[in-house]
């Protein structure tokens, strides 16, 4: 089954296509990104395997052009890979929030697309541009099946005590207020992967999984279902993060509010853009500007790297006690990929609960699949790559499969 996988940001659209023969024997065909939608300049990156690169220069208006010209290149005689857009079975679409709706990957009709409308309020930034890409398609792509896989399906199995905030239960049921996390897609396929890594049985299994990115999310998954996310409500809340603040006292917000005289959407920006490593550092709130300033004797570089790493180690610590143990630790994402030094600051600091890490597997090790720990460690620790546009394929194969 071919099937186009589409990421569709506010200006931007991810793509890949993949030729999925089984959940796990499938061909990747193409992938690509799509740049600076609405603008004078917009860019589209086009890369085919065994071929150079391409890369057009054009205004593309919104992101029903924008699905055009990749539909266009897809079965271009020379960059394509596709001899017509017939051979495209099924689209899959990443959706950001699925609320207490959707509790799993669906087949997007009439009824679904009205509810992630309303779940927009819930995701401002992403549900409406996910809305248009599955719009855009239904114009380009007539007939052709979509499936929504959102973000925060996997984690609909935590208990409502690890999912309710201890304020008046009245906003949970006029607002539905409660904790959803985020990354549940990266999370449910690295937990997976390390599994077969470690020869370990998913559903029978304490996994703790960090996703640490420009945003970050770490996961406690017992026996193959999330029980408890750092993410909530939204995506600011959890570790410290890119440009997000993570975890504060709430007191702050109406503090600095009143203070500052700050208005809501002037709060919610210094919470969601300001803050972070870019707060507290200060000039930069990448991870590698931060890393390199840090090692020059930068102290507020460093102060970043410190909170970071001891939140993920309060957040391992909570998730340890709360699955009575835990078998495999993970990293992912961007940081937890391809930064040692992180893996090595947490690692190290985890003797009490029998892991036994290994520093020189560790070094240098980027962007690769990579057991952390020695053999024989009671817990087991792995950086591991995720690929979310594979887990939106296998979703939506299985969703059209069943609906057949």
């Amino acid at each position: 089954m071919i099937i186009l996988v589409l990421n569709c940001g506010s200006s931007s659209i991810k793509y890949q296509v993949l030729d999925m023969k089984s959940d796990s024997d499938f061909l990747l065909l193409a992938k690509g990104l799509v740049e600076r939608i609405g603008l004078e300049k917009g860019i589209l990156t086009h890369r085919v395997d065994g071929k150079d690169k391409f890369e057009v220069e054009a205004k593309i208006e919104n992101h029903t052009v924008g699905i055009e010209m990749v539909l266009k290149l897809l079965t271009d005689k020379e960059r394509g890979v596709l001899n017509s857009l017939s051979q495209i079975e099924a689209v899959g679409h990443r959706v950001a929030h699925g609320g207490e709706y959707f509790t799993r990957s669906s087949r997007i009709d009439q009824n679904s697309k009205k509810e992630i409308e309303k779940l927009c309020e819930l995701a401002p930034l992403h549900n409406p541009a996910n809305l248009l890409g599955i719009n855009a398609v239904e114009t380009l792509l007539k007939g052709t099946p979509q499936v929504a896989v959102f973000d925060t399906s996997f984690h609909q199995t935590m208990p409502d005590y690890a999912y309710m905030y201890p304020i008046p239960y009245e906003y949970y049921t006029k607002y539905k207020i409660r904790r959803y996390g985020f990354h549940g897609t990266s999370h449910k396929f690295v937990a997976k992967k390390a599994c077969d890594l470690f020869g370990m049985d998913f559903s029978n299994s304490r996994i703790i999984t960090c996703h640490l990115g420009n945003g970050g999310s770490i996961t406690a998954i017992k026996n193959g279902k999330s029980i408890d996310t750092s993410m909530g409500f939204t995506p600011l809340e959890g570790v410290i993060m890119g440009t997000r603040s993570g975890d504060i006292d709430a007191g702050i917000v109406t503090f600095i509010q009143d203070r500052e005289k700050l208005g809501f959407a002037e709060i919610n920006s210094i919470l969601n853009k300001k803050s972070g490593f870019l707060g507290v550092y200060g000039k930069s709130s990448d991870m590698r500007d931060i890393e390199t300033a840090a090692s020059k004797g930068d102290e507020r570089a460093q102060l970043a790297l410190n909170i970071l790493y001891y939140k993920v180690l309060k957040y391992i610590g909570s998730y340890t006690a709360a699955m009575n143990g835990v078998d495999i630790i993970v990293f992912t994402g961007g940081i937890g990929e391809n930064d040692p030094h992180i893996r090595l600051m947490v690692g190290t600091h985890l003797q009490f609960i029998g892991l036994d890490f290994d520093e020189d597997a560790n070094r240098g090790v980027r962007g690769k699949d990579v057991i952390l720990t020695k053999p024989g460690s009671k817990v087991k620790m792995a950086a591991v790559t995720t690929n979310e546009e594979l887990v939106i394929a296998q979703d939506t194969m299985m969703v059209v499969n069943e609906n057949k």
